[in-house]
């Protein structure tokens, strides 16, 4: 009894030590198995505004969409890298970057792959330990309080999506060759995003500055080109530290501003100079366009694929923010802009065909070619944020599972636990960056190794997404079949044509 009340006198002088600061433990939540189960249950879910998801819809526009959204500064001009040969071309081309935009960042990615998130993070890691958590496949111990999420509550009806599930399910567990393999395809299509991010910013800043090339061809050389954008990328870098929701915010209205003034400027071409542009909305134009040129579209398709670089960072940067987020931003604000800005540079091209190579600058009108290239200089450095955002998100998902070594991740945000900040990778990404621009020096040769980075990785995404459907989602048969003959076919032959090109690229590059 006397050591009892000993001890609540000791505790007295603590208590008033504590008095005024931040005690830590009692902000630490406790979960156990009826926590995750009661989660389940309708209105379990935390509720997040919509004052908080408006907010994170308007950071998201400075971090996630800069690469999509700066495509066209250089999209037509890698689709025709020999010209324009017959008039319809522009039209069977701008078909297929329309519906090519449709079908993989908005149906693909912003309403199927963004709800196969684990727990909030997104990317390849993600898509493999949600695997893991339904079936015994990992090969690297997970931890998450989460992996262990199943009761008798939660038993299925053996009907027969159930029992296709457990089939695979089974199939996958007692394969030793597809737990390596599924763990290879994770770490290489991880490798291929920390790729992009590599090549985005240079591509990305190489385009942009281009514009002052073709506006003074005698003050901007080659050379000169390419190291004001080393310049600008080491700026870039600088800026990482500073973290994502500051970074959001400040890049945020400088990419609303570049949505605006696309916009504008695509209905200002299409109305001022072919209004019947919009002919490009019916497929038929595609299938002539392949008729007519045969290989050689079929090539082209390496081209045609940059206008959805920065697809995957929808994916890869949903931990920053929400899915909710991503969505709004997408559909309401980038992917509409887009839609009227390609709409416009083909009206343009339809009669200024000899222009292809400077597509974006020669459209503009001439009172405001340097506000505007300023803005675009702006957006293209921005444009590099979705990917080096992703490769930070991706880095910690690897560290996590350990796939990676160890190295200092720092939270950048109080709010929002995703939106982190690793030193280490950001100054490798900036060293990389500026030797592959010291190096290539042009965004023609760039293109050539960024479509391979970018189509692979939505292929891999596409697999795995299949996956899910089948063990986890008990998605119907007929659905899944239907994403894989669409979808699936969609991306086997923009790979086919990016392998293509990378080849042809290589021989021209050595």
């Amino acid at each position: 009894m006397g050591s009892n009340i000993e001890q609540s006198q000791d505790d007295v002088p603590h208590e008033k030590n504590l008095k005024g600061k931040t005690v830590t433990s009692q902000k630490l939540k406790r979960h156990d198995s009826l926590d995750l189960e009661s989660s389940k249950m309708p209105g379990a879910k935390q509720v997040v505004g919509w004052s908080v998801i408006m907010k994170l819809a308007f950071q998201s526009l400075g971090v996630v969409y800069g690469d999509i959204g700066t495509s066209p500064l250089y999209v037509f001009s890698t689709i025709f890298l020999d010209g324009i040969k017959h008039e319809e071309d522009v039209l069977g081309a701008l078909s297929l970057i329309i519906y090519t935009i449709t079908l993989i960042p908005v149906v693909k990615y912003v309403f199927i792959v963004l709800q196969a998130n684990d727990n909030g993070d997104g990317g390849t890691f993600a898509l493999y330990s949600l695997i893991c958590r339904y079936t015994k496949v990992g090969l690297i111990p997970s931890t998450q309080a989460e992996d262990k999420d199943v009761s008798t509550f939660k038993l299925d009806m053996p009907d027969r999506r159930t029992r296709r599930a457990s089939k695979l399910k089974s199939t996958l567990e007692n394969s030793n060759f597809a737990k390596f393999f599924l763990l290879l395809a994770t770490m290489l299509g991880t490798s291929m995003v920390i790729g992009d991010g590599v090549l985005t910013p240079c591509i990305s800043v190489l385009s942009a500055v281009g514009g002052v090339k073709a506006a003074a061809p005698s003050v901007m050389t080659e050379d000169r080109i390419v190291w004001l954008s080393v310049a600008i990328l080491i700026l870039l870098f600088v800026f990482q530290r500073f973290g994502t929701e500051k970074v959001g915010y400040t890049f945020a209205p400088i990419l609303c501003m570049w949505f605006v003034l696309i916009t504008g400027i695509g209905i200002y071409n299409f109305v001022t100079i072919d209004i019947t542009i919009f002919r490009a909305l019916n497929p038929m134009y595609i299938v002539a366009y392949f008729q007519r040129n045969g290989k050689d579209a079929w090539v082209s398709l390496g081209g045609v694929v940059m206008c959805i670089t920065g697809a995957e960072a929808l994916f890869a940067d949903v931990g920053h923010f929400t899915v909710r987020s991503v969505q709004i931003s997408m559909c309401c604000v980038t992917y509409p802009a887009l839609i009227l800005a390609y709409l416009g540079q083909g009206a343009f091209l339809t009669k200024h065909s000899d222009e292809v190579a400077d597509t974006f600058y020669k459209s503009l009108p001439k009172s405001i070619y340097w506000p505007m290239f300023g803005v675009a200089v702006l957006a293209a450095i921005i444009a590099s944020q979705a990917l080096i955002s992703g490769t930070f998100a991706i880095i910690q998902q690897s560290l996590a599972l350990g796939c990676f070594p160890r190295v200092k991740i720092m939270h950048t945000s109080k709010k929002h636990h995703g939106q982190i900040y690793i030193p280490e990778i950001n100054t490798l990404l900036m060293l990389a960056c500026v030797l592959v621009t010291l190096a290539f020096r042009t965004t023609e040769k760039l293109s050539n190794a960024y479509g391979i980075a970018v189509v692979f990785v939505m292929v891999l995404t596409s697999c795995f997404l299949v996956l899910v459907m089948i063990m986890i989602w008990k998605t119907h048969i007929l659905l899944i079949i239907a994403y894989v003959l669409v979808i699936g076919s969609v991306e086997l032959v923009y790979l086919s044509a990016v392998l293509y090109k990378f080849d042809q690229g290589a021989k021209k590059f050595w």
